[in-house]
């Protein structure tokens, strides 16, 4: 088998989840920021109890004290929706921040999580 096919054979069993990637930057001093970050938390908390927000958070350059950028990553059938997902955010609607949207297909990776019914704990990894 050549490699060409051995990674065709691979790529058949892959998630090829599509997902949406919302890469959020500030574009205003931070003070001018923050004075939206109760609207924009709700929102994202909002998404996230709709079943649309797959995950989120700020992105750091490694020792910075500021975030580089903050990545959203949601559910959308199309690109008009996740559009207009991104164009609903508090931040941008404000001006406050401006996004890039990026198409994202999930292939691998793996997500662990540990229930203990014994004292009703959990691990998230």
């Amino acid at each position: 088998m050549t490699d060409e096919e051995d990674s065709k054979e691979l790529r058949k069993r892959f998630l090829a989840k599509k997902l949406w990637v919302i890469m959020t930057r500030r574009c205003v001093p931070v003070e001018e920021m923050q004075r939206h970050l109760g609207a924009h938390l709700r929102h994202q908390i909002s998404l996230e109890k709709k079943g649309i927000m797959y995950g989120a958070g700020p992105c750091h350059a490694p020792a910075a004290p500021e975030p580089a950028f903050g990545l959203i990553i949601i559910r959308a059938a199309d690109e008009s929706e996740a559009r207009r997902i991104a164009d609903s955010d508090p931040m941008h609607v404000a001006g406050v921040r401006k996004y890039e949207l990026f198409q994202w297909t999930m292939n691998e990776g793996q997500m662990r999580i540990a229930l203990n019914f014994s004292d009703q704990t959990y691990q998230f990894e």
